[in-house]
């Protein structure tokens, strides 16, 4: 590999490494929700795959089910975590410009 080729490929990484810390400055500002129950509880993640918020039905205090309630919370976190983790996944494929697999895209069945 000769000089030239070398600072072109140095310039191609420094692009792709600016350009994927802008998407993940994008991802951290969107979210996505997942809920459980019936929507009885819902939990939005972001793309930091940090739990934003945890909204639980006030019906469901009055039941006094609290194995329930834990149920449902871990439910809606781990799908909300879930979305959010395929979110990240298909940004910085689309960003790097990689194939994505099949039934990885909204709505794909995955």
């Amino acid at each position: 590999m000769s000089l030239p080729d070398l600072k072109d490929l140095l310039a191609q990484a420094q692009a792709m490494q600016a350009r994927m810390a802008g998407v993940q400055r994008e991802l951290a500002r969107r979210t996505v929700e997942a809920s459980a129950g019936g929507g009885m509880v819902t939990a939005v993640a972001t793309g930091e795959l940090r739990i934003a918020e945890l909204r639980i039905d006030p019906s469901l205090a009055g039941l006094g089910d609290r194995a329930m309630l834990q149920d449902l919370v871990v439910a809606a976190v781990n799908a909300a975590l879930g979305a959010a983790q395929r979110m990240v996944q298909e940004e910085l494929q689309r960003a790097a410009g990689l194939p994505l697999p099949a039934g990885v895209l909204p709505g794909g069945g995955s």
